[in-house]
């Protein structure tokens, strides 16, 4: 049996994914109880695209919700962590969470066997090797021999994460020892996608690179928006549209990375690209495109927030579109929006409105902001002046005849209107 501790975003979705895809019975515990209290009622907490009815199906039957960690993990010969390692305020990455869920597993290692532990938590490189092995030796096993260890990490999309755990483009399993790597491999089978065994350190890097690289191309974009915006002539959305008509990018949708936008945002990829820069600040070697890519970002929310003043004056009265860190998704954890309207504030602008058609409870829960909040697009339009269309929600799109009315400052470029992209 297999269990999963930490029922978030990557967790639920390793749980029900693996009792899906494996059909073996998947114990899955948080220390959050009301949290487990939702999901043993069929109800998962945030929104992601089919992992509703997934839990629906198989509650109960591929997957129990363990009321204790002991009950969780007392009969796995496999146990995920999928703990939250949010950054800390030098960028590093904070482990608290995910040893303290190994520290109060170490008892429970001593009686049923075996038993593999696996990391899926987002670490720096040498987190698995330097710091959760140590805790295993200090009580008194041994990696490779009574524990098993290894680190494999996700590569999840919000909106998105279903289908790509159900059908991965690759498997990386960065295991201390050989029957960890089999046993993972074995369990991974049935998923029919290229798996490759790595070093731990390995692992942990590539997963860091892998939203470091995509920051990196959001930023690169951004900023060569910037360059454009100073010639009118340059019609921007087009430019980057005949970027992505080079069939290198045809396939695997990286091309949506490459377009200009007012910020990245979300958990994973400013947090990543911090730990990155931690890193590479820590062995000696800093980053100077990846403090860039950092940096770019921050630019490109403040550009935006001050074009969007000088658009709306001082005494505008200005709708913000999107709260969202991108559309398909209500993770407010750090989106662009919340920057942007903080950004908007301080320059003098106490007039807004701001609409979403998903994330509006979870923001209102997050940021303390003076402003006011409509239930439809149609509602946060009425009366203003100007909108900020900072999340690319097809809604927004679909109903240009009501931006119409307002002087449109576009943040994505998305509404295939020069006019609207130029504000």
């Amino acid at each position: 049996m297999i269990a999963v501790v930490g029922l978030g975003f990557v967790g639920l979705t390793t749980a029900l994914g693996l009792a899906k895809q494996t059909g073996r019975l998947v114990y899955a515990y948080d220390s959050n109880d009301s949290l487990r209290e939702q999901l043993c009622r069929g109800e998962v907490p945030f929104h992601e695209p089919e992992l509703g009815a997934a839990l629906l199906e198989l509650l109960g039957s591929g997957l129990i919700i363990g009321e204790t960690l002991e009950a969780a993990v007392r009969h796995a010969d496999i146990v995920f962590y999928c703990v939250g390692t949010p950054s800390r305020p030098d960028g590093g990455a904070n482990l608290d969470a995910l040893t303290a869920a190994i520290v109060e597993t170490l008892p429970l290692l001593k009686e049923g066997g075996r038993r593999t532990l696996v990391i899926k938590s987002t670490v720096p490189p040498m987190t698995t090797t330097g710091v959760v092995k140590p805790l295993l030796e200090s009580s008194g096993h041994i990696v490779g021999d009574t524990v098993g260890l290894a680190h494999n990490p996700e590569f999840l999309r919000e909106g998105r994460a279903w289908q790509d755990f159900i059908h991965p483009d690759r498997i990386v399993i960065g295991a201390c020892d050989k029957l960890s790597e089999e046993q993972l491999k074995r369990l991974y089978e049935p998923f029919g996608a290229p798996m490759q065994g790595v070093s731990p350190a390995t692992a942990e890097f590539a997963k860091l690179a892998s939203n470091a690289l995509l920051a990196t191309m959001i930023s690169f974009s951004n900023e060569l928006a910037e360059l454009a915006e100073v010639t009118p002539e340059i019609d921007i959305p087009q430019a980057f549209r005949l970027l992505h008509a080079d069939g290198r990018w045809q396939g695997g949708g990286m091309a949506g990375y490459v377009y200009p936008g007012c910020g990245f945002g979300g958990y994973c990829l400013p947090k990543d690209a911090l730990s990155l820069q931690h890193y590479s600040r820590e062995i000696g070697r800093e980053s100077a495109l990846i403090g860039e890519v950092l940096a770019v970002n921050a630019r490109a929310k403040l550009a935006f927030a001050k074009r969007v003043a000088a658009a709306a004056g001082s005494h505008g009265r200005l709708a913000v579109l999107g709260l969202a860190f991108k559309p398909g998704s209500d993770d407010v954890r750090g989106t662009p929006a919340a920057d942007i309207i903080a950004h908007l504030l301080e320059l003098g602008l106490t007039d807004i409105v701001a609409y979403d058609p998903l994330a509006m409870p979870r923001f209102r829960e997050a940021y303390d902001f003076p402003i006011r909040y409509a239930g439809t697009l149609r509602e946060a339009l009425d009366g203003r002046d100007s909108a900020a269309l900072v999340t690319a929600w097809p809604e927004f799109s679909c109903q240009q005849e009501l931006l119409e009315r307002v002087k449109v400052i576009d943040g994505r470029y998305g509404l295939g209107k020069r006019e609207a992209a130029r504000v």
